[in-house]
């Protein structure tokens, strides 16, 4: 039953994951899951100070307070100053992160925390704590991934149109009100939240390899909307189950198998996609000397 439990909550997560990452691959900002997923280090060593203790609570608001701050720095970036987005992403994240490792090591006598557990996480540890919902007893990690994806759902549900009109042009959506900025907000909000909750089931790493190989590898296969979340969907599915048949039988660590087989699906098909394009490259020049030979025949 273990087992159940740990997939579900990796299904789960990954799913939630997929859904959001496709709407960063079409605004190509699929590295602010990586920032923010190290930008919050520094406020979960705070709240570790502060509390002086491991609870859920005081780490999720510690990380949430440095995730805001990491997502109000990039929009002041981006907008005010007009610094493009992947060098405000790279400032962020380097900043952030190095402030935290400072922390870290500062205060580690103070801190029972180490690097390890904030970027790798533990997902066999999820069925340890069990919780009790409505008679349903069950994993706090999957009741807490669970929400992530009704929450993550619903939002992409309810603001579908505004959400694909804002992604695919911004400008055209500004001209008939619906403000880019104000969804950018909103999407890199519900991103730092899904960041923050994730970050304490599974690590860092694969936060960030479930928010980019899934949808990057739907990005390769279609350019409409529909499919590539459907396809998102299906290759965060895929990660999940490789990648625990790979742990199982290489009896290594879950999530980075999982890791692994997301970036893996990435790398095959752009390798598939160079293949497919290497034939018609190879006719064109058949093709050119074809039409040369035509056009000096005698008439």
């Amino acid at each position: 039953m273990d087992v159940v439990w740990t997939l579900a909550t990796a299904v789960t997560l990954a799913l939630a994951c997929a859904l959001l990452g496709s709407f960063l691959a079409l605004r190509r900002t699929l590295l602010l899951g990586d920032a923010l997923s190290h930008a919050v280090l520094p406020g979960v060593v705070l709240a570790f100070l502060w509390s002086g203790s491991r609870e859920l609570l005081p780490m999720l608001l510690g990380a949430g307070a440095a995730a805001l701050m990491a997502t109000l720095l990039l929009e002041l970036l981006q907008w005010r100053f007009r610094v493009h987005p992947d060098a405000a992403l790279g400032a962020v994240l380097a900043t952030f992160f190095a402030a935290g490792i400072f922390l870290l090591s500062r205060f580690a006598g103070q801190v029972d925390l180490d690097a390890e557990c904030v970027l790798y996480g533990e997902l066999a540890y999820v069925p340890l704590e069990l919780v009790s919902v409505m008679g349903v007893e069950a994993p706090r990690g999957l009741w807490t991934s669970a929400v992530l994806l009704a929450g993550v759902g619903l939002f992409v549900w309810l603001a579908y149109k505004e959400l694909a009109l804002v992604s695919f042009d911004p400008t055209f959506a500004a001209s008939i009100g619906r403000s880019p900025r104000r969804w950018s907000l909103a999407l890199m909000g519900l991103t730092a939240a899904v960041t923050v909750v994730a970050l304490e089931l599974v690590g860092a790493i694969l936060v960030v390899a479930l928010l980019v190989g899934p949808a990057a590898g739907a990005r390769l296969l279609t350019r409409r909307l529909p499919q590539m979340l459907l396809v998102s969907a299906l290759l965060a599915l895929s990660s999940v189950g490789v990648g625990y048949g790979l742990a199982w039988a290489f009896d290594g660590a879950l999530a980075g198998w999982i890791a692994v087989v997301a970036g893996g699906h990435v790398v095959v098909l752009v390798l598939l996609r160079r293949l497919r394009k290497a034939p018609a490259s190879a006719q064109e020049p058949f093709a050119a000397e074809q039409g040369d030979d035509h056009a000096q025949q005698p008439r």
